[in-house]
Parts: C-alpha cells; structure tokens; sequence
C-alpha cells in the first residue's frame, strides 16, 4: 500500500492550455519548499488537467497560505487550481 502521510497534498489544475501553467504552479511550490512526489498533465483539445501529489512537511507556508498562494498563481494563469489534504482525499474517493 502506497504511503500516507497527513504532511502530503493533492493538488489539481484545470483550465483553458496555455504556455505559463506548469511554471506558475511549480514556482509557488518551489518557493514554498514543497517536494513534488508525483505529477501527471493532459491536454485534451484546449483543456489543460494536471494533477499532483506533494509532500509539505518542508514547506515554508501552512496549509491555508499555500492555498491561497496556488489559488493567486492560477487564476495568473487562468486556471483553477485546488489542494486538499491527501488523507481526506482518500477518505472520499475510497471504494
């Protein structure tokens, strides 16, 4: 079974492509010290989607400011972008 730790994040992105996206989201990531641990994107005609599972025991900001920080870099870019903690996400998703 995969590792679960209440420090991990899943992070989704969806919105119209564009050039800039991946850029806008990592950056805030990387300034915040956050370790990406996994990351898949598709394009499906002009539909940008990606999704990633992160690691914030590092980070520099808590789980509220780096919300706001993704949710101030996507809407630069013209995306939605959202977190939530991973365990909760698991918690709703379970079968």
């Amino acid at each position: 079974m995969a590792e679960i730790s209440s420090s991990r994040i899943v992070i989704t992105v969806l919105g119209k492509n564009r050039p800039g996206i991946v850029a806008g989201v990592t950056r805030v990531l990387g300034e915040a010290n956050v370790d990406i641990r996994d990351i898949t994107q598709s394009i499906i005609e002009d539909i940008f989607t990606m999704t990633m599972l992160a690691d914030t025991a590092e980070s520099k900001l808590d789980f509220a400011e780096l919300q706001e920080a993704l949710a101030d870099a996507g809407e630069l870019s013209g995306v939605n972008v959202s977190i939530q903690r991973e365990d909760v996400f698991n918690f709703m998703y379970r079968l």
